[in-house]
Formats: C-alpha cells, structure tokens, sequence
C-alpha cells in the first residue's frame, strides 16, 4: 500500500481531494439536457458531437422550496374559484387558452424568430393592463425598441388619459422611478407629449436579463401578469454556463414558476426553438410550466396559428387564427373566405378539402399540377403545405389501383395561401387534383371532397365529418365528394359517395383511361420518340 502525501493543514490525502472533485464533476449535453459522468466525444441521450460541457455542482440555497401542505379532501368539495382564467382581450387567445390566463399559472411561448411572439404578447399585455397592472421584462430588446412597437400598434396600447394623481400611480411607481426605470410611457421630456397621456399607466417595461434583478423588479412592482422575454436571455450569476445554456434555463425557470406560484401572478416564458422546430433548452423546461403553446406560420404569408401542445386548464383541441397587418396581429373569425378569397373557379387541378385543425373547420384548396418532366432528368415531386411523403403514397395508389400513372411527369402539389394541411381527409382531394391536372379537366367550382385514402384504394371515413360539410355548405358549397360509411349531409348539399378512389374518379367526370391517355399524349410530345410515354412505359412493366 502506498502512502498519499498529505497536506498539513488538511487531513484529507491529496489524491482523495483530486479523486472527490473528479466525481463532483459533471457533464450535461447543451442539446438535449442528458448528464454524463465523464466527458464524451458524443451525446448518449440525442447523439450529437461536442455537446457535452462541464457543469458545476449546484450551489446550495439559503431557503428551500417547500409547498404548501394540503390535507385530503372529497374532490367535490375543493374550491376552483381561484383558478378562474382571466380574458386577455385577444380573442383568438382566448379560445386556446379556454377563457384565458389562470393567476399563478406560467404558460411557455414557442415559435421561430420573426414570427410575431414579442407582438403576440404585446397586444395581451395591452389588454390586460385596462384595468390590471402587468410587466414585461425585456431580456433581449431596450424599452426603447418595445415602446416604438407599442406605437405601431393599432389601437391596442392607447386607454384615456388619467390624471396625475391617480391611484394607479402609487408607491410601485415611485420605487420604480427610484430604480431608474419607467413604465411604458414616453419621457416628459420628449417632444411626442401627445402620446404621454394616452399609453397605459398599468403596463411596465424593464430591460433586464439578470435573474436577481428582475426578481426584485417584480417584487417593486408587483404585477399580476408578469411576461419573460425570453427565458433562455435570463442567467444567475450563481449558476455555471452561459445564458441559454441548460442549467440556466433549468435553473432560471424554476425560480420563475416558483415565484409564480407563491405571488400567484400569471406568468408568460418566451421559449427559443430549435431549427428542427423543437423548443430549445432541456425537456424538462416542458414539464415545469402548466401550458405550452406553440406560435407557426409561414412568414411569407400574413397567416399565424396559435395551438396549445400541453394545458393543464383545458383542452388542447382549439386553434387560434390570427392575421399579421401593419397594424399589429388582428383575429380571424371566417378561416374560410381568408383561404377562398382569391380562388380562380375553373382551374384544371383544383380542389377544395374541408380541413380539421383541431376543433376548427377549415376550407383549404389543395392545388396540383402535372407537366411532362424534361428530357434526360428524372421527374420531380414537390409538396408545399402538404406532406411529401403521403403525396407519394397517393401517386403509387393512383397507380396501381386507378391506371392513373405519371413517372414520366413531374408533380407538383401545393396547399394555397400559406396554410400546412396534415389531415387525413386531405388524401381524396389531393388525389382528384393530381388526377385534375393530368387530363387538364377542372372540377365544378362548388364541389368539396374529404376522406382517407388506403394503400388498397379504399375510402375510409375521417372524424368530424358531418361538421366538415357543414362548414362547407355555410360557404355555398353544393356538392360533397365522401366515403360511402359517411354520415348524412347537412340540408342544401348532396353528398357523393365513393368506395373506392376509382369510384370516386367516375363520380368526380375523372376516367382513369382518358386521364392516362392524355398524360400520354402530353408526354409524348415533349419526350421524343425515344423516350416511352407514361403509359409505354407502364405496359413496358406489364
């Protein structure tokens, strides 16, 4: 056995010191969160490289979390009346949210940069703040750059003017103006004096991303709806890693929700996203807050959605429906005639799919188009706002089960006016488009189709079914191209049922041989007499 020198003024041998600061020692992956004992070239959890970064022991705190203890009570005689939500004013909110933001709740906000989040929530607070004090802790923008989105939008920040010695304007502001912060008002030395009354005295901006300020912030001026913008800009000096990395965000929201919910303030967290779409940070970031909402959109098109992915006070089921204007983001109440409002009838490759997003129909026009590929290259598929992948299943079912074939054809699917359709019952219209387009025949402008379409060529039935032709009938649609099994339509339009797609073809003016005669001849003419036609082809194979 050999002896460790020891240091004389400790009684530990040296090498245990060195051999207890190798256990404490940690690794955790900056991507997925997933400790290691030792470092590693690649992640075990996600299987990333050159993620894994030391992380050190976490700081012990003056003052444990502890919960308030609760004794056993029948489930009928517990009190829900301090967990009613509280309406934001935005509508569309609203109806994900079940009503609105319960008080000591912490609702986490995800979507890509650019995509309208600070606007989102500026317009909230805005409605919140009439007749409720709210702060908005700007962890990556100055007050300067939120007051002048403020004033950008439409109508949303501007309540009548108050006096000077209004309630409102009581100790939290002067402890706040001590502090050298401002509510979210123009300066008296400004020349815009018009805008100084007008801006709602209740909504406060600070420009902070340290963790103990804003705390104390909060603590001066005592809101009761608090938004973070964004979580992963926040960092506390007392945790290792730079801010937005995991121990960090881990850290800094659970003071968040802890703060939440021993105030009962009503808190809004700003999530980064991932280029995969995934909200970034460790998993457990999810876990923490009672709702999670997600906030898409194509930002080439004025559309924006708002879903709930997790709420923990209803359902998550509705859709929110917004559009982006110069004057800020305005609800849409007909989803309809947004998507229909510039359809041209008459167009060979057209149709319209009543969609369920949700609890939500939606009338979508899916739109195709079939063109002979050129010579020498291989032909091209391409989806936009549908999935690429069922585009292909569809074209082999065509195939295969309706003598419907286009290899020798590049296609093209698209779903218009910016909107992403992941339903199922998109499957028979996206079909009868291709078809459409490939004899250049158009479809009667007040027909809709919906229905699932089966690697046998069946026609299966998609929920929600009858309200999908209800909405479609709501917007002069006549005519409804479903499944046999589906339920009756609604007074004023006849429905076609179909078993299988070949059927739904015939009933559709479709014929499967003249579509592949006049793929053929289109073909024909643009490949030579070298290259086989798609219909050569197909026999070719036979």
């Amino acid at each position: 056995m050999v002896d460790l020198p020891r240091n004389p003024k400790c009684h530990t041998p040296l090498g245990t010191v060195a051999a207890m600061s190798r256990a404490n020692a940690t690794y955790r992956c900056s991507g997925c969160g997933v400790p290691s004992p030792r470092w590693v070239g690649r992640c075990a959890g996600c299987g990333e490289w050159g993620t894994l970064g030391e992380e050190a022991p976490p700081i012990a705190e003056g003052r444990a979390w502890v919960a308030t203890v609760h004794e056993p009570e029948p489930i009928g005689q517990v009190s829900a009346g301090l967990w009613a939500p509280a309406p934001t004013g935005v509508a569309e909110v609203d109806r994900v949210l079940g009503g609105g933001l319960v008080p000591g709740s912490v609702t986490l906000l995800g979507g890509e940069p650019g995509i309208g989040k600070s606007t989102l929530l500026l317009q909230v607070l805005a409605g919140l703040a009439r007749d409720r004090r709210c702060l908005l802790v700007a962890a990556e923008e100055s007050p300067q750059q939120v007051r002048l989105r403020a004033e950008r939008l439409k109508g949303w920040c501007l309540n009548p003017p108050q006096a000077a010695d209004s309630p409102v304007r009581g100790s939290a502001e002067r402890r706040w103006s001590e502090a050298g912060r401002a509510p979210l008002r123009v300066a008296p030395n400004t020349k815009d004096t018009s805008l100084l009354e007008t801006v709602s005295p209740d909504l406060w901006v600070v420009a902070e991303a340290d963790l103990a300020t804003v705390l104390e912030r909060v603590s001066q001026v005592e809101p009761r709806f608090l938004v973070i913008d964004s979580v992963q800009a926040l960092s506390d000096g007392g945790v290792s890693g730079a801010a937005g990395s995991v121990s960090q965000v881990r850290h800094c929201a659970h003071q968040l929700v802890r703060l939440a919910k021993e105030r009962t303030i009503s808190t809004v967290l700003v999530g980064h996203v991932t280029k995969d779409g995934s909200l970034a940070g460790p998993r457990v970031l999810e876990h923490m807050v009672d709702t999670v909402l997600s906030f898409s959109g194509d930002r080439h098109h004025a559309l924006r959605l708002l879903r709930a992915v997790k709420h923990r006070f209803g359902p998550t089921s509705e859709v929110g429906l917004f559009e982006m204007g110069e004057g800020g983001l305005e609800g849409v109440d007909d989803a309809g005639h947004l998507f229909l409002a510039d359809r041209l009838p008459g167009v060979a490759g057209s149709v319209v799919v009543p969609a369920i997003d949700g609890n939500r129909p939606l009338m979508v026009e899916l739109q195709a188009l079939v063109v002979p590929a050129p010579q020498g290259a291989p032909p091209r598929r391409s989806a936009q706002g549908v999935d690429g992948g069922r585009l292909a299943l569809l074209l082999a079912v065509l195939d295969r089960r309706s003598g419907v074939r286009t290899p020798g054809c590049d296609v093209y699917a698209m779903a218009a006016g910016g909107a992403r359709v992941t339903d199922p019952g998109a499957d028979l219209p996206l079909a009868l488009a291709v078809a459409s387009s490939a004899c250049n025949r158009p479809l009667p402008p007040d027909l809709v189709a919906c229905g699932e379409v089966g690697l046998g060529g069946e026609l299966r039935q998609v929920p929600h079914l009858g309200r999908r032709m209800a909405e479609a009938a709501r917007l002069g649609f006549r005519s409804a191209l479903v499944p046999a099994s589906a339920p009756e339509p609604p007074p004023g339009m006849v429905a076609m049922r179909a078993s299988t797609l070949s059927d739904a073809l015939g009933l559709a003016g479709l014929d499967a041989r003249q579509v592949g005669l006049q793929v053929a001849g289109a073909g024909r003419s643009s490949s030579g007499r070298g290259t086989p036609t798609p219909v050569q082809w197909g026999r070719q194979r036979r």
